[in-house]
């Protein structure tokens, strides 16, 4: 059984955009085109890959499983383009890195810093919540990633780099103010705006709570750290954030912290990528670069 290349292609292209007609487009073929291929590599497999449904198509268990390793050998194959293009240029070629929302407060000065000595070099920067964060990396679509606290997984490398501490936050009216020391009870009297579920963040602060028998009263969920300072800010409770991004609030006293040293709320920035996949050299100086404390380069 022969199985071409730009069949694969056009399966990828059918099954990331649901109809022929947009496969085509993308592809820059006629659906007629798209349709013959694909016929000929069902009669190549013995089997249908795929069914009309409405307007667009649907495919079938074993067009999902064809479509599923064409995603795998177009993602191989442009790993190979991107290392070709750096074995004519070092300096070229693009570096994808996808973050959780709050890492995004200080990656921009890495990618910044990254960018002085490779110019040539551009950066596709995605940034999410935890959970989509690591879906991401398990389709193959970021080079590099950084969260929290990773899962367990023997395919993945993990290396910490930065210390990301957690604090908890209140606008500066709030009556614990000014106590040198609250506990954990103390803070569950009051409500808490949180993070939405598959934030990082908020997985620490339960899990921080529940070690000492607590739930935190949830008043607010929200999608976004800006948001969360917001809230705080309007009094509609406390909140669990990374101190790396509240240091103009803080110097502005619009935001104040809360110490609570019976809290587990340390922790660290860790550097995720696939153990399988071959990191490209611009990937690898990136990864050597954010290894090293800065005051050390």
């Amino acid at each position: 059984m022969r199985i071409d290349l730009r069949q694969l292609e056009m399966m990828d292209a059918v099954a990331q955009l649901g109809t022929l007609t947009r496969a085509a487009d993308a592809l820059h073929v006629t659906q007629p085109a798209i349709s013959s291929q694909i016929r000929k590599l069902e009669e190549q497999v013995g089997l249908p890959l795929i069914e009309r449904e409405g307007r667009g198509v649907r495919l079938t268990e074993s067009g999902e499983c064809v479509a599923h390793h064409a995603k795998r050998i177009s993602q191989i194959l442009e790993d190979l383009r991107e290392d070709l293009r750096q074995f004519k240029s070092v300096d070229k070629g693009v570096l994808r890195v996808a973050v959780v929302s709050t890492a995004n407060y200080f990656i921009t000065e890495d990618i910044a810093r990254f960018r002085t000595t490779h110019p040539g070099v551009e950066i596709n920067l995605r940034v999410a919540n935890r959970d989509e964060i690591l879906e991401i990396l398990a389709a193959n679509e970021t080079d590099l990633a950084i969260t929290g606290q990773p899962p367990d997984d023997a395919d993945l490398v993990a290396r910490p780099f930065k210390e990301n501490p957690l604090v908890v936050i209140a606008p500066p009216d709030h009556p614990l103010i000014g106590r040198v020391s609250v506990g954990p009870r103390d803070l569950a009297q009051f409500p808490f705006v949180v993070r939405e579920h598959g934030s990082g963040t908020r997985r620490v602060m339960e899990r921080a709570f529940l070690e000492h028998g607590l739930e935190c009263g949830v008043a607010c969920v929200l999608s976004s750290n800006e948001a969360v300072k917001q809230a705080v800010q309007a009094g509609l409770g406390l909140a669990v954030i990374s101190r790396q991004t509240i240091d103009l609030e803080l110097e502005t006293g619009r935001l104040m912290t809360l110490q609570s040293e019976q809290l587990a709320l340390e922790r660290q920035w860790f550097l995720l990528y696939r153990s399988y996949r071959r990191l490209s050299p611009t990937a690898l100086k990136f990864r050597d670069q954010l290894m090293v404390p800065k005051a050390e380069n």
